[in-house]
């Protein structure tokens, strides 16, 4: 049995705890800020092995240009004087063709299954409700460049073995009777599924405490020890704490934290907001996602929560209605019939999705610090991944074979 410090209490940080301490380890949480108000509370809630692109792909870099220049876009990056922010969108750049995709698609895919069937273990345990269903997701779009760019999406995926079906209107209509919707078509994919984010990082964390996990609330790591090629110790609260093994599971500022270790670890912050109407009369049935607009929703219950944007802008956390404005009116284009206002700048959720400029998550030991291991990086796809993330680090930790190669993960890749 090891004592190993998970630095992070995100949805990350407290899967990793959950398998490490399922493995037999004894295990301390050390979060900077409050469980409740991590990056994937207000997450969209989807599961999504339909996911196989990754962000760092063809077309993308004309897209964000596009969108720099409307204040209501899907995306933004904040001019700003940033050596960091330049090297990483040279990376990005260097990613975003055919070949990457050709390579990351596989693994993306392996991983995103991996996490499904351990979210599926996970409720099948019983030990407490997360409000996981698998019901698909759909993506719907209205212009014709997007009609074909789902349609190539679709048969990437079905080549690739993860099940597309191409949807006229009255089909989608059909799979969502309760409310109206305009498209030009969709595609659905069966094997996608959906949870309520902020049920599951409490009841883990409840969960972590009852089997003998500690977990320290607003409480950073101050420093970090190192002599030759291992950390001797934290210092947390002004106070030295030593571990056999050390976990970075800080999410957007993993960069900071281990440019305390001198590892450079290219990242940025994707911004992104959400709003969760409670007792909608007449609810979708299926997460979606409005393509044109980037926009995500998902039926949790009575609630329906509305997601998007991504904006480059640091690690603030400040709302920008501008963007929450573009959200809002993307929604009765879908949706006729839905009146939703715009919400109170208090009720709007923001969240900072940690981006590698491949689009692929850092999951590994470090080489140059042995009893260091990394998994952060997930974009937007953290709560989705999170079981295997966790997962593959209590294998790493057991110096156990993983469960998928894991080499294209590499957290220092880019050394």
């Amino acid at each position: 049995m090891k004592h190993i410090a998970v630095i992070g209490g995100g949805v990350i940080g407290l899967n990793t705890a959950y398998y490490l301490q399922q493995a037999g380890h004894r295990v301390t949480i050390f979060e900077k800020g409050r469980l409740d108000d991590t990056c994937s509370i207000g997450n969209a809630g989807m599961v999504v092995p339909s996911h196989i692109v990754p962000l760092a792909a063809p077309g993308m870099i004309a897209k964000g240009i596009r969108w720099m220049f409307n204040a209501k876009s899907p995306f933004y990056v904040r001019p700003r004087l940033s050596g960091d922010l330049i090297k990483w969108g040279l990376k990005f750049y260097n990613h975003a063709n055919a070949d990457h995709v050709h390579r990351s698609a596989p693994l993306l895919k392996e991983i995103s299954l991996m996490s499904r069937d351990l979210f599926r273990q996970l409720k099948q345990a019983g030990e407490f409700d997360f409000g996981y269903e698998e019901r698909g997701l759909l993506m719907l779009f209205q212009t014709a460049e997007t009609e074909r760019e789902e349609i190539e999406a679709a048969h990437l995926a079905n080549r690739h073995g993860v099940k597309a079906e191409i949807l006229t209107l009255a089909e989608v209509q059909k799979l969502e009777p309760d409310v109206r919707v305009t498209a030009r078509g969709g595609v659905y994919f069966p094997g996608d599924a959906q949870l309520i984010p902020q049920q599951l990082v409490a009841g883990l964390a409840a969960h972590l405490q009852q089997n003998g996990v500690t977990i320290h609330t607003n409480q950073g790591v101050e420093t970090i020890r190192t002599e030759n090629d291992r950390i001797v110790h934290i210092v947390t609260g002004g106070v030295p704490q030593a571990f056999d093994e050390y976990i970075i599971a800080t999410g957007a500022w993993s960069g900071e934290v281990c440019a305390q270790l001198n590892l450079g670890l290219p990242m940025q912050s994707g911004k992104g907001y959400s709003f969760t109407l409670q007792d909608v009369a007449r609810n979708i049935r299926i997460p979606t996602l409005l393509l044109e607009g980037r926009v995500a929703v998902t039926p949790m219950g009575n609630a329906l929560r509305f997601g998007g944007t991504m904006e480059i802008a640091g690690t603030d956390r400040s709302v920008n209605m501008n963007r929450v404005q573009g959200i809002v009116e993307t929604i009765p284009k879908y949706y006729p019939d839905m009146n939703v206002g715009i919400p109170d700048v208090s009720t709007v959720w923001s969240g900072l999705r940690p981006c590698s400029p491949d689009g692929l998550p850092y999951i590994g030991r470090s080489r140059r610090y042995k009893n260091l291991i990394l998994a952060t990086g997930h974009s937007m796809m953290g709560v989705s991944l999170a079981p295997a993330t966790g997962k593959l680090v209590s294998q790493i930790v057991d110096n156990t074979p993983t469960s998928m190669d894991i080499t294209a993960f590499d957290p220092e890749r880019f050394d």
